[in-house]
């Protein structure tokens, strides 16, 4: 799947590829100004706050370094029957705005069909998973005191300015489950400036860093950080203690009296070591890896006319003689060999619309179009799941 924002990212840092996550601090500036606002705006993202319920700690609201009570800008919105919901109170809102503030909505890709484009883009991108949190601070305003991400990010300044200081880590490569808190700041300052509208960074996981606006003035930014979580040696030491399970040797108990059996554990556990590598993890993880929240396909509700690829990953397409297998999302489908065709162009990751795949691969396009729409490996491209497409994804068979 190709998107402007992964092509602006990479030309902006000089990246050749997902390769380069994790390696070192980057720095850059986007070359497609329109691409920012297409991403977000800062009244697109106040529109998702008023239109939906939201809660603490998924919107969160910071004034002076110290989160607001929510109290302060909930209220709960009762209908004629009674029934309350808790909203956003706009008013009380745009009172902590205008006063100076920071809000912050996390996992915006699952509330933005444009945020959940783009987050699954840089997944199939860089084959891991990616989780989008939208920053908008206003005037005089401080944003989260100097800490630490336990995964890489990268941090598009969609408008406005704020000011940043990246600090290098003091452990390296810091976990969030880890055997040090890691609550030291490294004293080295890698970088310290003003990030100000199409400029991108990428702070690799254990740098220490800080944003504010303070002593600013007025004015505004707004920026997105999308959180890049990668494997590690320790996840994969996790599976295999899961693959063990299936050994009897394992699930014996561990004899306190007689002392358990060193040698014959040893020996199981080097032999599970050599048959599940760290490759085998990282591809499993992949597959095993549920699929996401889409729109079901309901034919009372009209005929199936476009879809799309929304597995968290690129599915794996495997040829074997007359047929062909998919396999993503802990499925495997098998198909007859004349369907190749159809599913490169279904599982592209790109909106297809339906007649003209078609015309381009064949009638077989709308069947295998509903066997993977069925098996939930493509969803019903909707006019809201299609706007995150429109301008940033090519449209498949175009």
């Amino acid at each position: 799947m190709e998107h402007r924002l992964i092509e602006a990212i990479e030309t902006a840092l000089g990246w050749g590829g997902a390769a380069e996550l994790g390696k070192g601090f980057a720095r850059g500036e986007l070359d497609d100004s329109a691409l920012l606002s297409r991403l977000l705006t800062p009244n697109r993202l106040l529109d998702i706050a008023m239109r939906r319920s939201l809660n603490r700690p998924q919107f969160r609201c910071f004034q002076n370094g110290v989160e607001v009570h929510p109290a302060v800008y909930y209220t709960d919105s009762v209908s004629p029957r009674g029934q309350s919901i808790p909203m956003v109170n706009m008013r009380s809102l745009g009172n902590l705005l205008r006063d100076g503030a920071t809000l912050i909505l996390d996992q915006a890709n699952v509330f933005d069909p444009t945020m959940e484009v783009a987050c699954r883009a840089l997944q199939w991108w860089s084959q891991e998973r990616v989780q989008v949190n939208a920053y908008l601070t206003t005037n005089d305003a401080a944003g989260f005191p100097l800490h630490w991400d336990d995964h890489d990010v990268v941090i598009v300044q969609l408008a406005g300015e704020k000011e940043w200081e990246v600090r290098a880590a003091s452990r390296k490569v810091p976990m969030y489950r880890d055997s040090d808190p890691n609550n030291t700041p490294n004293d080295e300052i890698i970088w310290s400036g003003v990030m100000r509208t199409g400029d991108v960074m990428h702070i690799p996981r254990g740098h220490w860093h800080q944003a504010t606006r303070t002593g600013s003035g007025s004015g505004k930014s707004l920026h997105v950080t999308f959180g890049i979580t990668k494997r590690t040696g320790a996840n994969w030491l996790a599976w295999l203690a899961d693959w063990c399970r299936e050994r009897e040797i394992f699930r014996h108990d561990l004899d306190r009296w007689r002392g358990p059996d060193g040698a014959s554990l040893t020996e199981a556990a080097a032999t599970l070591l050599d048959a599940r590598s760290p490759a085998d993890y990282l591809i499993a993880y992949e597959q095993e890896t549920t699929l996401p929240r889409h729109v079901p396909f309901l034919d009372i509700l009209g005929p199936l006319d476009a879809v799309v690829c929304t597995t968290h990953f690129p599915p794996r397409i495997r040829e074997s003689g007359e047929t062909v297998d998919v396999l993503a999302a802990g499925k495997k489908l098998t198909l007859a060999a004349k369907a190749l065709p159809a599913l490169r162009l279904l599982l592209s990751g790109r909106p297809v619309v339906l007649e003209h795949a078609v015309a381009v691969v064949g009638a077989d396009a709308a069947e295998v179009a509903g066997i993977l729409v069925e098996e939930e490996l493509c969803a019903v491209l909707t006019p809201e799941l299609s706007s995150g497409y429109t301008g940033l994804v090519t449209s498949a068979g175009f």
